[in-house]
């Protein structure tokens, strides 16, 4: 007997509600397996950027910095704050062996009040030693900064050409920066020059307070790499211990905490892919063996019209592919739709950097997720086909069976 090519598809569309059952649990299938491996992708692309983005191998900032607010919290984490210290501090670091790389950095923070228009962090940098931000900026503004310019991070409500005060001082959008997944697409950038002019403006408002501290001769944290030759942990001891009132960090420790965290939810999320895979196959291959049971007349009746046991097993892993395909393509758009407007927001409740990947990693995870799904209804259903293919006809006509 030669088996109707769409005698699958009329079979499954024959039991509307198991073959709905069998889309529904390939869909929770692939929707777990892409939905977990995407953000998993999304926070190691997040802590990457991150990596890049903070460019250098030491940070060192005044000791207070270190003992009044957690540093990650405002270098990493975008906690709105600043410190500072005098720029003789960087004259003497920069006399310590076995630095190549060394620029100043400026930290101020906006407030909600009147005189601001957003309360973000401002990072100044010194466009002549600069080495972090600055090639970061170029892939968005290859022009440089006049007084007065900012470039906004990529979350800012704020684009090209618009006008932002910041203590009273009206700034002109030069540029907005490509999206990093960290606390940098909060932040606001610019140079030296209109940092200290808003500085300047902060102390006039009273909003500041320097101390003893010439506005003039102030720098919030230094930026260095090291040379050839040298270890990170030899020159940062070094300034360490010749340089007081200061700390040096160096910047791979201080995104440690957000590694382990990282690891710690991969782990999770690795945990819950691979037990919703397996109790996925293992409720796959139940619904398959319970239809197998209940159809075996409708094959014992094909055996007797001539099907070959090899077609009847077909028939079971061609039902089996058909609803694993419509089940797992359901499933993966099904997280697209959450995971793709909600970013954001997965961000801000995993507390870590998350950055989406590049549209053909989306699309390799996408077909990763199918192709997963399907072999393991096809699996699934193996197991019914190989025990199909053994019933005997005549018993089950009979009744017997």
């Amino acid at each position: 007997m030669k088996i109707s090519k769409s005698l699958p598809v009329r079979s499954l569309k024959g039991k509307p509600v198991r073959t709905a059952a069998l889309v529904l649990l390939t869909a929770l299938l692939s929707l777990t397996i892409f939905g977990g491996t995407l953000i998993v992708s999304s926070l190691r692309s997040g802590l990457g950027s991150l990596e890049s983005r903070l460019g250098a191998d030491i940070m060192v900032v005044p000791y207070e910095a270190t003992t009044k607010k957690k540093l990650e919290n405002i270098v990493l984490q975008g906690n709105t704050g600043y410190f500072y210290m005098d720029q003789s501090y960087m004259e003497q670091i920069s006399r310590c062996e076995g630095i190549s790389q060394i620029s100043g950095q400026f930290f101020l923070a906006s407030t909600s009040s009147g005189c601001c228009t957003l309360p973000v962090q401002i990072i100044g940098f010194d466009p002549d030693t600069d080495f972090t931000i600055t090639p970061w900026i170029k892939k968005s503004y290859s022009n440089d900064l006049k007084k007065l310019d900012i470039v906004v991070g990529n979350d800012l409500n704020a684009f090209v050409g618009d006008t932002l005060s910041f203590y009273g001082v009206d700034c002109h959008v030069a540029a907005k920066l490509d999206k990093t997944g960290t606390s940098f697409d909060t932040t606001v950038f610019t140079n030296e020059e209109t940092i200290k002019a808003l500085i300047q403006s902060s102390l006039d408002r009273k909003m500041n307070n320097f101390k003893d501290i010439d506005p003039e001769r102030v720098v919030s944290c230094v930026m260095i790499n090291v040379s050839e030759g040298y270890t990170v942990e030899e020159v940062l001891n070094d300034i360490n211990l010749h340089v007081k009132n200061v700390k040096a960090v160096q910047t791979k420790e201080m995104i440690s905490g957000i590694s382990d965290s990282l690891s710690g939810v991969s782990d999770v999320i690795g945990v819950l892919i691979a037990a919703v895979w397996v109790l996925g196959a293992v409720i796959l291959m139940l619904a398959f063996t319970m239809s197998a049971n209940e159809r075996k007349k409708e094959f014992a009746v094909l055996r007797v019209l001539g099907a070959s046991r090899t077609k009847l097993a077909s028939l079971v892993l061609k039902e089996a592919l058909i609803t694993g395909v419509i089940g797992s393509v359901i499933g993966t758009a099904a997280g697209l739709l959450i995971l793709l407007p909600f970013n954001n927001f997965i961000e801000q409740m995993l507390g870590l950097p998350y950055l989406m990947p590049s549209i053909g990693s989306v699309a390799a995870y996408i077909a990763a997720a199918v192709v997963l799904s399907v072999i393991t209804g096809a699996a699934a259903a193996a197991v019914s086909a190989h025990r199909i293919s053994r019933i005997d006809t005549g018993l089950i006509l009979r009744g017997d069976n």
